[in-house]
């Protein structure tokens, strides 16, 4: 695991498991408190940056989830949502001693920084291009509705086995699309986005646990196209919109402030993402699409703007950053616009514990 200047890493037991923490040398017992949820295949190492820049007076920590990084494996119970990862981040919270905290959740970080919210308190909430409030696959419409009982489509079954099998194997080459690092440069930043720090990121990915009680997790067949539906186990399941819906955050007795900062050119979550197989289907790369009435595509932004708006209007507040030529990352991307938007956002919170 390696680590960048000031930045210590240390496991911290829970009363749920033990989990992998990096913090910042010299940061205050009593500074505000700042917490840093990563996303699907990566760990707590893509935030070092990020960690580095934010400003002193913050105690900023980054723990890596459950079957990430070097916290335990423990098996993903997916039937719960993203529930398992949400209890294990207020269980390292309590153990520390720091919650409430600013909670910043990226991508199915996001996700688990949503469901944190709707249970525990928190002192904001910063969402980098977080996965829809509706889960991810299988709905329609800003309203998130569902498309089928089982949510066909969606979750562990939707994995790519090159990928997985080249995560099993510590593939380091770009010699496939499938590879990890083909996959980083291709959906996680923008085209032509360089970092000296690109080993390090793929060491992250690289550290995913695998298997149906992680990722990508399991699956079981469907009557409904593309002839699976998720399993209860594993990662990928835990977004199934069956399974994961935090849109109750627009009825939040005390609405934290939220940040949700986002690229134009993000390949993961759009209106038209090609990690959504309805997407796929109608670009003819699956077969046997069934069409637009019965398989449209998951307008995943447009969800995440309508929850947002409806909490605005229900009293909570919320900024949106929207960057140009920026991808899934925008803290690794736009390091310097991330941190400056980050801070004014745990500024106009107003509140430091």
């Amino acid at each position: 695991m390696e680590l960048l200047a000031g930045i210590t890493a240390r496991r911290v037991p829970t009363t749920r498991l033990t989990m992998n923490v990096l913090e910042r040398a010299g940061d205050r017992p009593d500074g505000i408190p700042v917490v840093l949820v990563h996303g699907n295949v990566s760990s707590s190492l893509f935030w070092q940056e990020t960690m580095q820049a934010l400003p002193q007076e913050y105690r900023v920590l980054a723990p890596d989830l459950r079957g990430f990084g070097q916290t335990d494996t423990a098996p993903v119970d997916a039937s719960r949502g993203l529930r398992d990862f949400a209890d294990d981040l207020h269980g390292l919270l309590e153990a520390l001693q720091l919650a409430p905290a600013h909670v910043v959740g990226w991508s199915m970080g996001g996700g688990v920084a949503m469901q944190y919210a709707l249970e525990h308190p928190v002192l904001s909430l910063a969402l980098q291009a977080p996965v829809s409030p509706y889960g991810f696959g299988g709905t329609a419409g800003p309203e998130g509705r569902r498309l089928t009982e089982d949510d066909a489509g969606t979750g562990g079954g939707g994995a790519n086995p090159d990928f997985v099998a080249r995560l099993e194997a510590a593939d380091t080459s770009d010699d496939t699309p499938a590879s990890p690092l083909s996959v980083y440069r291709s959906t996680y930043v923008h085209a032509g986005f360089e970092s000296p720090h690109e080993h390090i990121w793929v060491e992250s990915m690289l550290s995913t646990k695998t298997g149906p009680d992680n990722y990508p997790g399991d699956s079981v067949p469907s009557q409904n196209w593309p002839g699976f539906a998720p399993g209860r186990r594993g990662v990928l399941n835990t977004m199934a919109p069956g399974v994961f819906n935090t849109s109750a955050l627009v009825d939040l007795p005390e609405k934290p402030d939220i940040l949700w900062i986002h690229g134009d050119s993000d390949a993961i979550v759009s209106d038209a993402s090609f990690f959504d197989l309805n997407c796929l289907g109608k670009a003819g790369v699956l077969p046997g699409w069934p069409g637009e009435e019965a398989a449209p595509l998951q307008p995943m932004v447009s969800q995440i703007r309508a929850v947002l708006e409806k909490y605005a209007a229900n009293g909570g507040r919320f900024t949106e950053v929207l960057l140009e030529n920026c991808g899934h990352s925008p803290h690794l991307e736009y390091p310097e616009r991330f941190v400056a938007e980050l801070t004014a956002h745990i500024g106009r919170s107003g509140k430091t514990a």
